[in-house]
Order: structure tokens, then C-alpha cells, then sequence
């Protein structure tokens, strides 16, 4: 099968590579010449594990190609899959589809017999219907169908997301595309993954409902956290106790800073301003994203506590600022709502982020970069655990806390617990939901 794979961003990046694996025939796109030169000389413009092995593989085999000729990539392919961008649009919140609008009319310029036109991107209800008519208006005597295919993987964990799904959702109308996009996906049928045919408008509301209800899931027990410090209990046991029941699960029951990345964030806002626009109340999902700014702040709050009501003039070692490990995006990471307002109030910020500085050094002026943690915490007040990178699971704490200037451990991921921490030698300690031990 030939595919073209419009963006070279997260998603589509990940996806041409592993349909390449699949043994199809991707070229992939991008109007970047540098990013394709890139790519074309095996430069990754992402972090993600196992990512540049399956793709030198399939380079290299003669599978995977990138280009700047979206009309030829079109023109040839079987199917065309659209994984631009829709970023959050400044004001009201919703999915800005310009990108994706953009590459409908391309693609329709461009297409040559018939063809699939699939949405991998994540889009709002009636998008894909919008993306059929932008391509009949770019070329009326053109053959094609439209479907939707949203992407359902996990940064840091993408390859083996795509290669090994829960689900694959496809919203098709006709025989003839869902014969397509089952001949694309059969390796998948042979591995018995199941694959759920729907309609469009249900494929699009799947994904943004799987999203806010994981976002909701987060916010939910980080409010619980949150009641767990002043009552004395331990989060930790009552994420334990309550993830046994085989009807809530133990996914996305951690306690943290709150939630950040390239989807959470932007598709319950989408979410929500699509149920305004239908005058359908999302109250959940706004109460999600309410909790979720509200517990990043409560971060702030902890670690001025933990330094006796003032971080002016002392120095914080912070151990990760992406928005989750495996990766380096930095996207609504609560490193950027937490530290800022920490530097504004005078304190002297050093960061350890085994990936995070090529985006971060942007987004967090005015911070020190260290590659090591225990150079970073020599003669620090206060480390700070921000984002939990296995290198950080393991730290020597003797040995951090006895070079630090006031040892005292802020453990937003609760990495650590208190007793050990104080048998370390930090002479205070809090972390998320923890009780009295919590600050």
C-alpha cells in the first residue's frame, strides 16, 4: 500500500514510520525544508525511544521516504493521511484547523484516482466532514473518500503504542475505504488488536472523550491529594486501594504537579468550547481543567512553604521540567507554571532534564542548565522533583543532601517518602498527598 503522511510532527512522524514497519510504502511530508533535509540525513526533530532505529530501518530498506512535493507524495498514493497540527486557538480555546484546512485543499489540488483522505489528526466533531467538502471545492471530479482515524499513542512510549494498541478507531462511510484502511492495518488483525469501524462524528468524539476522561481521572486524584494532606491520610495507599477495583483501574491515579502535554490540555478546552457551541454543558471537563490549573498552583504554594515562606535568594535544584519522562516536550508542562513564578519572586533555579533543554531554554529564561543532579544540588535550599525520569529514581540522597546548603526535598512525583528522605539527612520533606508529612 502506498501511503502519504501529510506533517512531520509527533504523530505523523511516529505513524509513517511504523505503517513503513507495517511493509507499506510511506512517503512522509512537511513544508520545512530543513526539517525534511533533517530527517533525510536520520536526524529525529523529537525525542522518542526506539523512534530512529524503526526509522533507519525502514529508510533503509526502502520503504520510508520524506519530501517537500506534497503533490507528487498525493498524487501517488493510495491513501493520504492529514497529521498536522490543531493547536489550541488563541481566546476561545478551540482547535485551530487552518493546518488542517490548508492540507485539504493541497491534497485535493493534488489528488489522482482514487484515494482514502484520512484525519490521524486530533479534530473536533464535523471536521472531517469539513475536510470532504474543502476537497471537493479544491478538485469536484475527484475520487475519494474521507475518514477518521484518530491517534491514541503516548509520548515516550509511541512506537510500541502504534505497533501494540488497545484499539485501533476508524469512522468510515463506504465498503470501499474501510476495504483500504484494513488492508493498512492488517498486520494488526494478524496480532488479533481489535479495530472499531464507526461513523466519522463518533471516531471524533472517541478521542477527545478518551482524553478528558484520563484528564479527569488525574484532577480527580490530584484533588483527593489534596484532601489527603489535611486529614492525615497517604494518597499512595488510596490510589492503591481504590486502582484494585477492576472498575476504576490503577492508571493515571499518580499523584503529581498536574497534568501537561500536547493533548490534555488543548483537547479538553476543544472539548468543552464544542459543547458551548452545541449548548451541551461540559461541566466535568471544565472542572477538570479548572482542578488541574488549581493543583499546579498549589505546587507553588508547598515549595514556598517547605523554604519558610520565602524562596528570595536561595537556589532550587529542579529534577525535570518535561511535561512527563521519555520525552522533551515541554507543551503546558507544569514546570512553566510552577518555576516562573518562583524566579519573579527571586530565587536562583538550576534544571536536570535528560531531554528537556533544547525546548526548555526558550520556555524558562533565566534558569541554570546542569547535566548532572548531584553538581546541580551542591550547596542548593531546596530539591525539587518535577517530572519523574528514572535517572531521578534512584539519586544517592546521603550524598545530595549532604551537600546541599538547607537539604529539604520537595517530591512532586512522590519518588521518595518522608522516612526515607529524613534518614537521608534532608531535614524536611514534602511530597503530593502525604499526609502530615506533606507541607
Amino acid at each position: 500500500m502506498k501511503i502519504a503522511m501529510i506533517g512531520t510532527g509527533y504523530v505523523g512522524l511516529v505513524s509513517g514510520v511504523c505503517f513503513a514497519d507495517f511493509g507499506h510504502q510511506v512517503v512522509c511530508v512537511d513544508k520545512l525544508r530543513a526539517k525534511i533535509q533533517a530527517l533525510q540525513d536520520g536526524v529525529l526533530p523529537i525525542y522518542e525511544p526506539g523512534l530512529e532505529e524503526v526509522m533507519a530501518r525502514n529508510v533503509g530498506e526502502g520503504r520510508l521516504s520524506f519530501t517537500t512535493d506534497l503533490a507528487t507524495a498525493v498524487s501517488a498514493a493510495d491513501a493520504v493521511f492529514i497529521a498536522v497540527g490543531t493547536p489550541a486557538r488563541r481566546g476561545d480555546g478551540h482547535a485551530d484547523l487552518s493546518y488542517v484546512t490548508a492540507a485539504a485543499k493541497e491534497i485535493g489540488m493534488a489528488l489522482d484516482g482514487y484515494t482514502v483522505v484520512v484525519t490521524k489528526s486530533t479534530v473536533p466533531v464535523g471536521t472531517n466532514r469539513m475536510v470532504a467538502r474543502v476537497v471537493r471545492e479544491a478538485n469536484p471530479s475527484a475520487s475519494f473518500d474521507i475518514v477518521s482515524n484518530p491517534e491514541f499513542l503516548r509520548e515516550g512510549a509511541a512506537v510500541e503504542d502504534f505497533m501494540k494498541p488497545d484499539r485501533v478507531v476508524v469512522g468510515v462511510e463506504t465498503e470501499e475505504a474501510k476495504a483500504l484502511l484494513s488492508a493498512i492495518y492488517k498486520p494488526l488483525y494478524l496480532r488479533d488488536f481489535p479495530i472499531v469501524y464507526t461513523s466519522l462524528e463518533t471516531a471524533e468524539v472517541i478521542k477527545y472523550a478518551a482524553n478528558a476522561f484520563l484528564a479527569t481521572k488525574i484532577s480527580f486524584i490530584n484533588e483527593i491529594a489534596a484532601l489527603c494532606e489535611v486529614v492525615n491520610a497517604d494518597i499512595k495507599d488510596v490510589a492503591k486501594g481504590i486502582g484494585m477495583d477492576g472498575r476504576i483501574g490503577n492508571k493515571f491515579l499518580h499523584a503529581g504537579p498536574g497534568y501537561g502535554g500536547s493533548c490534555f490540555p488543548k483537547d479538553t478546552a476543544a472539548l468543552a468550547k464544542t459543547g458551548a457551541d452545541h449548548g451541551v454543558a461540559m461541566t466535568l471537563t471544565e472542572t477538570a481543567m479548572s482542578v488541574n490549573l488549581t493543583t499546579k498552583m498549589r505546587m507553588i504554594d508547598k515549595i514556598i512553604r517547605l523554604l519558610d515562606d520565602s524562596v528570595s535568594g536561595k537556589t532550587l535544584t529542579v529534577l525535570g521540567v518535561t511535561f512527563k519522562p521519555e520525552t522533551d516536550d515541554m507543551r503546558d508542562a507544569p514546570s512553566l507554571t510552577v518555576l516562573p513564578p518562583l524566579m519573579d519572586q527571586g530565587a536562583n533555579i538550576r534544571v536536570v532534564d535528560p531531554h528537556g533543554r533544547a525546548e526548555g531554554e526558550a520556555l524558562l529564561p533565566g534558569v541554570e542548565w546542569f547535566l548532572d543532579p548531584y553538581e546541580a544540588a551542591k550547596d542548593a535550599d531546596c530539591l525539587i522533583i518535577l517530572t519523574e525520569w528514572n535517572a531521578f529514581r534512584a539519586l544517592d540522597l546521603n550524598r545530595i543532601a549532604t551537600s546541599m546548603a538547607a537539604p529539604k526535598l520537595a517530591d512532586l512525583r512522590n519518588i521518595y517518602d518522608r522516612e526515607t528522605a529524613l534518614n537521608a539527612g534532608f531535614s524536611a520533606y514534602c511530597g503530593v498527598g502525604r499526609g502530615t508529612v506533606a507541607v
